[in-house]
């Protein structure tokens, strides 16, 4: 019995254009660069949520920080998600 190459192919066709524009996406993308400050002020922030407002603008800040295991000794993960925002008002 033949193998019907018809549908094979459209399906081979599809994912090869997925992945063709997945790859011009990503060559589109300059690399990041990271900021020893920036990463500095994150590691100082305290766990939790903080609220700031003043007249000109509005700060948050947000640390999350969980270890999590597998059983007593088992192996772990290290979450560390820190988040900063502003919102800046002016009037024009």
């Amino acid at each position: 019995m033949a193998l019907p190459l018809a549908p094979i192919a459209g399906i081979a066709l599809r994912y090869g254009a997925v992945a063709l524009a997945a790859y011009a996406v990503t060559r589109s993308f300059e690399p990041g660069r990271r900021d020893q400050r920036g990463e500095d002020a994150m590691d100082s922030l305290d766990e939790g949520l903080t609220f700031r407002r003043d007249p000109e603008q509005v700060n948050v800040t947000r640390r999350f920080h969980r270890v999590i295991r597998l059983g007593e000794s088992g192996p772990g993960l290290e979450i560390d998600a820190t988040a900063l925002g502003r919102i800046r008002f002016r009037k024009v």
